[in-house]
């Protein structure tokens, strides 16, 4: 079992066996935004936005440190900070018992990668579609390597008969645009997920549920962006909601329509666009920077991101 032991603001020592760290280790390789880099005397080091997690194997702790140490704890651990205990981290989501009940899965990709779109996917499942969903292999896409793989299952999911499906794909252009304007990621995250949630609504009207990943702090953010679209509907927001065939398949679709962005963009501009906002992004946008200028970054990259500002 996991135990916190509170620490300075911005810092948590985080008391973590073995099995713990390993399944840790396994949840931060697949999970978007996340790169491991060397720290000594560490099996493991994993830095994001804001943060940095490092697990000490002597003395069987995890040190999360940075100005997003708390929403680590929060998001990743699925933990309160200051709470105890913690309960066990799941290597990665799998589809348990199927939720046969008629509702949308909303799923996005690419809102931790500095190059590429935004994209955000929307599923309806129901009794009919959801055996079939999971007889397809459905479940997170993060916890499939293969991106042809993602793609295929991706045309298999819109193939299937009764499964009504929706996606918006934001290019760096436009997603710049809507930023700028909003100032916030989780409120341009909800007008996505909204929007999909209305076009899946148009689709199947008498559909009384929509399920996503909660994404951020207050549910209200996508249930009033929701309400704006003039859409009345039962909207559960939960951790790992991935776990649902539904909005497992609608990661598969946001994911390829994400890889596809990307291999065409990375031909188009003949450099490779890598994926998350590690070290080796910053020096592929430098290349890309040597090539086309300053004024076409936008074409390619979520500038706020601090990729940016480290240019």
């Amino acid at each position: 079992m996991v135990h916190f032991r509170g620490e300075m603001a911005n810092q948590h020592s985080i008391e973590m066996n073995e099995r713990e760290a390993a399944a840790l280790h396994e949840k931060l390789s697949c999970r978007a935004g996340f790169h491991e880099i060397t720290r000594p005397f560490t099996a493991f080091c994993f830095e994001g936005q804001n943060v940095v997690a490092a697990y000490y194997p002597k003395k069987s702790r995890l040190l999360v440190q940075g100005k997003g140490a708390d929403d680590f704890l929060e998001f990743v651990l699925l933990r309160t900070p200051g709470t105890d205990p913690v309960a066990p981290i799941p290597i990665a989501p799998v589809i348990g018992s199927t939720d046969m009940r008629p509702h949308f899965g909303v799923d996005e990709s690419g809102k931790g990668d500095y190059f590429g779109p935004l994209v955000v996917a929307g599923v309806y499942s129901d009794e009919r579609t959801a055996a079939a969903l999971v007889k397809l292999g459905c479940r997170d896409s993060k916890a499939i390597k293969d991106d042809d793989l993602i793609i295929r299952m991706a045309e298999q999911i819109k193939s299937l008969p009764g499964v009504a499906h929706a996606t918006l794909c934001l290019p760096p252009t436009r997603y710049n645009e809507v930023y700028a304007g909003i100032g916030n990621l989780n409120k341009l995250l909800a007008r996505g997920h909204a929007q999909i949630i209305a076009a899946l609504h148009e689709k199947v009207p008498d559909c009384p549920r929509a399920l996503c990943d909660q994404f951020a702090g207050r549910e209200s953010v996508l249930r009033d962006a929701v309400r704006q679209r003039g859409v009345c509907i039962e909207l559960e927001q939960r951790h790992r909601a991935e776990a649902d065939v539904a909005v497992a398949a609608a990661s598969i679709l946001a994911r390829a329509r994400f890889v596809r962005w990307m291999r065409e963009a990375s031909e188009a501009c003949g450099c490779k666009l890598p994926l998350g906002c590690a070290p080796h992004v910053k020096k592929a946008a430098r290349v890309f920077l040597e090539r086309y200028g300053r004024e076409r970054l936008g074409d390619v990259a979520k500038l706020h991101f601090k990729v940016t500002g480290e240019l």
